[in-house]
């Protein structure tokens, strides 16, 4: 069964929080098993991302960027493949997603930052406030998506 992590970060009014459990609920009914992550809460362990088949990161838009646990991890990321050769790291589907306040800058921000993971799935997915049911069955679909990328 493909493992898939979905890595995001909400507080305060959990609306990216929100769209991160539509995207496990998605890859769940297409039959992964899904962990799900918010970096609000703790710090995400890069060495463990070998361990996944593929990879949901979600971030609300911070003044057109990605949260501070998001820029982490992706630091992390940076220092055990480039640097420290750690293999597993890259070549796997990812797929984006965020919430905003009505900039939503941070859509074209992720999609660039995130690019050494691997292979894109769908397009960045983004909403404006809180995600109402036709936007939470878009996050279900690129859930569904992402498995499906990483069933092969």
């Amino acid at each position: 069964m493909p493992r898939l992590l979905v890595l995001y970060h909400s507080q305060d009014y959990g609306h990216t929080g929100q769209m991160a459990a539509a995207v496990a609920e998605g890859a769940r009914q297409a039959g992964c098993e899904v962990v799900l992550h918010n970096t609000n809460d703790a710090r995400f362990d890069v060495a463990t991302f070998a361990d996944y088949d593929a990879a949901a990161f979600g971030s609300p838009d911070y003044f057109s960027y990605i949260a501070g646990g998001l820029k982490t991890f992706l630091d992390d990321h940076y220092v055990l493949d480039v640097r420290r050769g750690v293999s597993g790291l890259t070549g796997k589907p990812y797929a984006l997603f965020c919430s905003h306040g009505g900039g939503g800058r941070v859509a074209a921000i992720m999609a660039g930052l995130f690019r050494r993971v691997g292979t894109q799935v769908g397009d960045t997915l983004a909403c404006r406030g809180a995600p109402d049911e036709a936007k939470l069955e878009q996050c279900r679909a690129l859930g569904l998506a992402l498995a499906g990328a990483a069933l092969g």
